[in-house]
């Protein structure tokens, strides 16, 4: 006969350890606070629990070699499972490279193929240092690995083609590039890089910012192409000293194996694997380094500061196959820039309805209104303004309140209602006046 899953719980509830039995729980309730982990049961937590202490000793297993190059630690990741992190957070859709065909191989800004140069390289580079990386962000539980790649490599060639470093939108790429991207589902850089150019540029980060999930492409976005490529460069795979000397000009999108367990706990050294070279993840090459005569690549990933050096990973370089550690040498692309970014578009007139518009950076207050319908719309030179209730005056934003009696924008309006017995006016003014941000008024009553 078999156990029912109701039946199944209560055998878990009752034949786990309990907190109170096990020497590790009180570890376990301190990384749920040092992690903000939340679960919607104690069956559940109890279970997180149990997967919890089985990476607990993995990754005491893995610290006590002496012969390892790279460390372990319970990370914000600690509590899944294997499977659960390769569903959640990978991405990278390999399969996708059998359709690249010679339209999008060819097509408007085209592909070019890496040529070596004999021109020779620094020893080491971090395009961190030379700020053309933007901050370590966070792809959730959203299998667009490939979308931040993509931008980061864009960001880098930016920075170096135009001296500016933007933070530019994944959920731009993930909502709108769906002629061979699947968002969420996974997607190639080639792609990515594909589409920018035929879309004439992409959006902020600011602007089209990200939601961890696929939504509806914002049509109206498409206007804000703030940063342009040309095209875009594949590094022809299994050869490293290529890929070395596309990293010393640029950071380089890769894709890599990072399903391993190892991957997923990783803290800290020159990760050597194992792993397979079956590519499931994108990630961003932004330089290369030695320590003690082993040679390492630096890659930016996309599953927050809490996983690896601060969301970076020191990985193997130079480790003698032609495909690299986890397949790094294998799939390396980056863009191209040398054209301008188009100039920033001109500030459009404020409409106050359907047939009324103020000239850019003003704004709209209702002049003459009736039961809370306005009929007459007037102009204010203040952008972002309050509209005052006498309907002809306004104040600035930092200054919100008007005070139609003295015609005066004050920042803050408290009123006070005071007796006769209570302090005053004098006192008062003593006792505020070193509250430089406040505005007072006093009603006094007798």
């Amino acid at each position: 006969m078999h156990l029912s899953k109701v039946s199944g719980l209560l055998f878990l509830l009752i034949f786990s350890p309990s907190s109170s039995s096990s020497p590790n729980y009180d570890l376990f309730e301190s990384w749920c606070l040092e992690h903000n982990k939340a679960y919607a049961s104690e069956a559940e937590k109890l279970a997180r629990f149990q997967v919890f202490e089985d990476n607990l000793a993995f990754v005491e297993s893995h610290n006590a070699a002496a012969n390892s190059t790279y460390s372990l630690a319970l990370n914000a990741f600690a509590d899944l499972t294997l499977h659960e992190f390769r569903s959640a957070r990978l991405g990278l859709s390999l399969g996708l490279n059998l359709q690249l065909s010679d339209s999008v191989r060819g097509g408007y800004g085209g592909r070019a193929v890496f040529r070596r140069s004999d021109a020779a390289v620094p020893d080491s580079i971090d395009w961190r240092e030379k700020g053309a990386v933007t901050q370590i962000k966070d792809q959730g539980s959203c299998g667009a690995c490939w979308a931040f790649s993509a931008t980061g490599a864009i960001e880098g060639i930016n920075k170096i083609a135009t001296g500016s470093l933007v933070s530019l939108s994944e959920q731009e790429l993930i909502d709108c590039d769906q002629t061979y991207n699947t968002g969420c589902s996974g997607g190639l850089m080639d792609y990515a890089f594909n589409w920018v150019v035929k879309n004439h540029g992409i959006d902020t980060e600011e602007d089209y910012p990200y939601h961890t999930a696929e939504k509806n492409c914002l049509r109206n976005k498409l206007n804000h192409r703030v940063v342009t490529i040309d095209g875009y460069t594949d590094v022809p795979p299994h050869n490293e000293k290529l890929l070395l000397q596309a990293v010393a000009s640029q950071p380089v999108s890769v894709g890599i194996c990072g399903s391993e367990r190892a991957f997923q706990l990783y803290s800290k050294g020159i990760f050597t694997g194992p792993c397979s070279t079956s590519l499931d993840h994108a990630v961003l090459i932004v330089g290369y380094g030695s320590n003690n005569g082993v040679d390492y690549w630096i890659l930016k990933n996309s599953w927050g500061t809490n996983w690896g050096i601060n969301g970076y990973m020191h990985m193997l370089r130079n480790g003698g196959t032609s495909q690299g550690v986890c397949g790094i040498n294998m799939l390396p692309s980056y863009p191209t820039k040398t054209s301008p970014n188009p100039p920033s578009p001109s500030p459009g007139p404020t409409r106050c309805n359907l047939l009324t518009y103020c000239p850019s950076a003003t704004t709209c207050c209702c002049t003459r209104s009736f039961l809370g319908l306005c009929f007459s719309w007037g102009c204010c030179e203040l952008e972002s303004a309050v509209c005052c209730k006498d309907h002809s005056s306004c104040c600035p934003q930092d200054y919100p309140v008007c005070d139609i009696g003295t015609k005066q924008c004050l920042k803050i309006c408290i009123f006070m209602v005071l007796s006769e017995a209570s302090l005053p006016y004098d006192g008062l003014k003593e006792a505020y006046s070193s509250t430089v941000e406040l505005q007072l008024r006093y009603v006094f009553v007798v």
